[in-house]
């Protein structure tokens, strides 16, 4: 799974890309970037919470109403406080930060091994597993989305194919540095807190590093 490191050079490498240059500063970067880290603070709610990781923090429903909230402070309220907080650029820095979290934060999980996107509202992990080609022989061929019709109904019968149990709260546990098995650990038991887990997750981490910095240094964001 991205470890936090790769969830926030992501998210700086959508400052860079989102944030206009006179907005572009190191208060604003490091408000982003810090956003993109919440999503995965749901792993500290896991003895509280059954399946906290990867739901708590890791669905749609939060960004949702945070941009909600960000519509009616910049367009209905007489006086915005975020703009009074975050100063002219708070808007756009705040927006950004939204994308942030849905993106780096919650979008690369859900991509790489699974997100509860809708929890509490429906309990049920979502990964984008597939693949996207175009052959000369079959054409465009997709496998994101299964266009399939649906096999006829066995009348309740169970054994065969009939596909594998949803994953849920109550049957999905991710392991991390901080809790890393399904209830109550040994003591000795190793708790491993990765950086990179792959080539790619190092490119991003690199190219994320360069371009903030880089765009820092062209822009002067002190």
């Amino acid at each position: 799974m991205p470890s936090t490191l790769v969830h926030v050079a992501l998210a700086g490498l959508l400052a860079a890309a989102l944030l206009p240059d006179d907005y572009f500063d190191r208060r604003a970067v490091l408000l982003i970037l810090a956003v993109a880290v919440v999503p995965d603070l749901d792993v500290f709610f896991g003895s509280v919470i059954r399946g906290a990781h990867r739901s708590l923090g890791h669905n749609l429903l939060l960004p949702g109403l945070a941009a909600a909230l960000l519509a009616v402070d910049l367009r209905v309220r007489p006086r915005s406080t975020v703009r009074r907080v975050l100063g002219a650029g708070g808007g756009w820095t705040a927006a950004v930060a939204i994308v942030g979290f849905v993106v780096a934060g919650v979008g690369l999980d859900y991509v790489v091994n699974g997100a509860n996107l809708l929890w509490p509202v429906h309990d049920q992990f979502y990964t984008a597993n597939g693949r996207a080609i175009l052959s000369n022989q079959r054409g465009f061929v997709q496998t994101f989305v299964d266009l399939s019709p649906e096999p006829p109904s066995d009348g309740g019968s169970s054994g065969g194919g009939g596909g594998s149990q949803p994953k849920t709260t109550d049957n999905t546990h991710y392991s991390t540095g901080v809790d890393p098995t399904a209830g109550s650990e040994p003591k000795d038991v190793e708790r491993v807190f990765p950086l990179v887990r792959s080539g790619w997750q190092l490119l991003v981490v690199v190219a994320g590093a360069t371009v903030v910095s880089a765009k820092l240094w062209l822009t002067g964001g002190e």
